[in-house]
């Protein structure tokens, strides 16, 4: 945890490169600030973000003991998204998202769009109020059992609420009879909602019932093509877990309910980990261990290699479907003769909520939580002196600082929160602000009242701490990777 922790110190240091197209199209992007900079009659309009304004009730972050319901705070992420007010319980495996957490969200889902659009993925949305015929013609209506939440419309017709879209995107595409070769590879994605009707959901946001999740669909001209989709994505996966500062296995999979030749999955090592991997110590095979003989512990690639077995959090998979679905549902295109040819077909998840839930697992002390810096819902949180202290006089640079962030450092606007709660002393705002998970807090103290202010600067990842004069301040957070 530790070589995380410093990994991810060191890549606040680092600013996204301005070259990606995609980029250009965040509105909260290095690149999209840098070249559009506020006027000042629009700096003068923004408000200062207030922490007594955040919608985080504190009701709503009770969850001692006493409050628990049997099976639940089965997991440090859970009770720590509680206690920071992330989430709320509605019903077993759906929560409320309160505004932090969607704030980190779709932080995840522009570093998404980025790796998926990067490789030629185009995004859509498909409904999630699936028709019973679409499955019945996979065969996967009576295969997934249990698991689908089904329902009647009116009329009487049986629906499925989508907990995965094989089936209405392999239509989607069957339904375009102009389809030719070079359109080939086609990569559709989507970002929503899906709906599983789980038997036991636990561990928060990384075992329920409903969900958000990437899935991605791809058609190629043949087999060799479709590996080489298969091998980008997976790569773009590698790329999306680095960039975040989570180490990431990937290992061999069985096919599952999904179907198809080949599958891989994203695991995060943990502890609490549902699934049980096996690990080569000398090479780079890896597994789930469903997929290796019960009870082998020599490494099946190398030969020489010891197993070792440890749990995992599965974050993504992938699947190579071959013509399963692209065979029942007639999806074709024209090749290079002009003649209808079945397409091969892969797909691609990522669980977005539990991506969040896991990093949290991972990378989080038992009191406070520690995101990846790409995804904290605020870079920065401002703690003013408390109301009448012997340092009050300095409260005002608490605004102006805030105020000198968003007007000299682009990527920080919209970032940076101001602790207005000053009729609380320092410590207690300091624990509030450890327990939020801050990257970086900056503490207006004695050290203020100097003849050059310096203020006291917080890395929440490494708990380092240090004091820096204004210009320090500004230098050290122009350099905050945002997204």
């Amino acid at each position: 945890m530790e070589s995380i922790m410093h990994h991810a110190w060191q890549r606040g240091f680092r600013c996204l490169p301005r070259t990606s197209a995609l980029l250009s199209r965040s509105h909260s992007s290095c690149a999209e600030h840098a070249t559009n900079p506020a006027s000042a009659s629009s700096r003068h309009v923004t408000p200062t973000l207030l922490v007594s304004r955040l919608y985080q009730p504190s009701n709503l972050r009770d969850v001692g003991q006493d409050s628990r319901l049997p099976g639940e705070m089965t997991c440090k992420s859970q009770r720590l998204m509680q206690q920071a007010g992330l989430i709320h319980p509605s019903s077993p495996g759906c929560y409320y998202y309160l505004p932090a957490t969607v704030r980190s969200m779709e932080k995840l889902v522009r570093l998404i769009d980025q790796e998926m659009q990067g490789i030629g993925g185009q995004k859509l949305d498909m409904p999630s109020l699936c028709s019973a015929e679409l499955w019945k013609s996979s065969e996967r209506w009576d295969l997934m059992g249990k698991e689908l939440f089904r329902l009647k419309d009116r009329h009487g017709a049986d629906y499925c609420l989508g907990p995965t879209h094989e089936e209405a995107v392999t239509t989607l595409v069957a339904h375009q009879t102009t389809l030719s070769y070079r359109q080939l590879p086609l990569l559709l994605y989507q970002i929503t909602r899906k709906f599983r009707d789980e038997p036991k959901p636990r561990f928060g946001l990384l075992r329920g019932r409903e969900f958000y999740m990437k899935d991605m669909y791809s058609f190629d001209v043949n087999e060799e093509a479709a590996y080489q989709t298969y091998e980008s994505v997976c790569q773009a996966y590698t790329r999306l877990f680095s960039r975040l500062g989570l180490r990431c296995v990937q290992v061999q999979a069985d096919t599952g309910n999904i179907g198809g030749k080949l599958s891989h999955e994203f695991q995060l090592p943990a502890d609490i980990g549902e699934d049980r991997l096996l690990v080569c110590g000398s090479c780079s095979f890896s597994a789930n261990v469903e997929t290796v003989s019960a009870g082998r512990t020599d490494c099946p690639q190398c030969k020489t290699g010891t197993l070792v077995e440890s749990k995992g959090i599965e974050v993504g998979h992938t699947f190579y479907l071959g013509t399963k679905y692209s065979h029942i549902f007639n999806a074709t295109f024209s090749n290079a003769q002009n003649k209808p040819t079945i397409a091969e077909m892969g797909c691609y998840g990522l669980g977005v909520t539990r991506i969040l839930a896991a990093a949290i697992e991972v990378m989080s002390t038992e009191e406070g939580i520690r995101w990846p810096g790409l995804l904290a819902p605020y870079q920065v949180c401002v703690v003013p002196p408390k109301k009448g202290s012997k340092v009050d006089e300095a409260a005002g640079l608490a605004e102006e600082l805030v105020h000198t962030f968003g007007e000299t450092l682009p990527c920080l606007r919209g970032e940076v929160v101001l602790d207005d709660r000053t009729n609380m002393t320092i410590g207690k705002r300091l624990k509030d602000a450890s327990r939020l998970g801050y990257p970086y807090v900056v503490v207006i103290g004695q050290a203020a009242l100097e003849e050059i202010p310096r203020f006291e600067v917080i890395c929440q990842q490494t708990g380092e701490m240090m004091f820096l004069s204004k210009d320090g301040l500004v230098d050290l957070l122009g350099r905050v990777e945002t997204v």
